[in-house]
């Protein structure tokens, strides 16, 4: 199985300091859906690692939160292309809950749910913390430059080993070419 995981806010639609609080306010960043889209057509499943400490501080509820991701499913659709499944952390930074990105949690549960090691398998962030999340559980760690990415991208603490892309196209598009051959 060709498994591949994203991060959402920075990674997949546009970011906001403010928190993305309601469905309308999730807009994709260009060409994100179209490569999503893409993977899914070349059979990878798609899977979400997000936190969204937003639910915690009450900034929003799940209902709003299914909604966004509903949003985001739906515009996928029309471009042939799914989410294999959103994993959500609800806790805010002070909880310290297994599941907050960096630490491991939510990739746990990827890899409990899909039956399957996460060693080598793609795993796409604008920010140290998805990658570090990602890479303890063996993943191979995708800087993209929207979102915080630009921050990160000369960060003495990024794990060895990763790629940097401009977004989730050209990732996508590297992705596709090198498992293609």
């Amino acid at each position: 199985m060709k498994l591949i995981i994203l991060d959402r806010d920075g990674v997949i639609n546009h970011d906001s300091d403010n928190y993305i609080r309601h469905p309308d306010e999730w807009q994709p960043i260009d060409g994100s859906l179209e490569a999503i889209a893409r993977l899914h057509q070349a059979g990878w499943k798609i899977v979400v690692a997000t936190n969204q400490s937003g639910l915690a501080r009450g900034y929003f509820d799940g209902a709003t939160l299914n909604a966004m991701h509903q949003k985001c499913r739906q515009m996928l659709y029309a471009l042939g292309g799914a989410i294999d499944a959103f994993f959500v952390c609800p806790h805010g930074p002070d909880d310290h809950c297994n599941c907050r990105k960096p630490a491991p949690g939510l990739f746990q549960m990827i890899s409990e749910r899909f039956d399957r090691s996460l060693a080598g398998v793609p795993v796409v962030g604008d920010t140290l913390r998805d990658l570090q999340a990602g890479t303890a559980c063996g993943c191979d760690p995708w800087l993209v430059m929207t979102g915080k990415g630009e921050r990160y991208k000369d960060h003495a603490d990024l794990p060895p080993q990763t790629r940097q892309a401009a977004d989730l196209r050209e990732v996508v598009d590297q992705i596709l070419r090198e498992t293609s051959s």
